[in-house]
């Protein structure tokens, strides 16, 4: 991991974002959309799945919050490269950095599965505990996020 980060540093990438007055802030800025888009459609979503908000029929309400929230995937994943590629080495060995990392794994594995058992007729208590699941740990990624500068 620390040649890869030593690698992502070293690129013109990571000293253009290091250089550029503008650049790690509006990538910053641009990772904060990135999360209010995931975890706002999805954490909605996950509620609807969990009992709340019934009169809203789930179907249509997952068609039109996915793609919001795959978009919100796709910009933080764009958007945190760059950040990682600004301060790779000191983000590698940060307990934070590397929790979230192992938590995205947890939630998008999770997504997987539940958009695989979503096809088939599963039982709703284990959509429920999975939308539960995907909650707690896009909220536990978000958190994380803003410790890594204090740990």
């Amino acid at each position: 991991m620390e040649t890869i980060a030593a690698a992502a540093e070293a690129s013109a990438l990571g000293q253009w974002m290091r250089g550029a007055a503008l650049a790690y802030p509006v990538a910053n800025t641009l990772h904060l959309l990135g999360l209010v888009l995931l975890v706002g459609a999805i954490g909605l979503l996950d509620l609807r799945l969990l009992g709340l908000f019934p009169a809203l029929p789930l179907p249509p309400l997952a068609r039109a919050l996915t793609p919001l929230g795959l978009a919100g995937l796709a910009l933080l994943a764009t958007t945190g490269a760059l950040l990682f590629a600004a301060d790779a080495r000191a983000l590698a060995a940060n307990p934070a950095f590397l929790w979230k990392g192992g938590l995205i794994a947890l939630a998008l594995a999770n997504a997987l599965a539940f958009r695989a058992l979503w096809r088939g007729t599963p039982p709703a208590a284990l959509l429920r505990g999975m939308a539960l699941a995907s909650l707690l740990l896009w909220l536990a990624v978000a958190a994380l996020g803003r410790f890594i500068a204090y740990v």
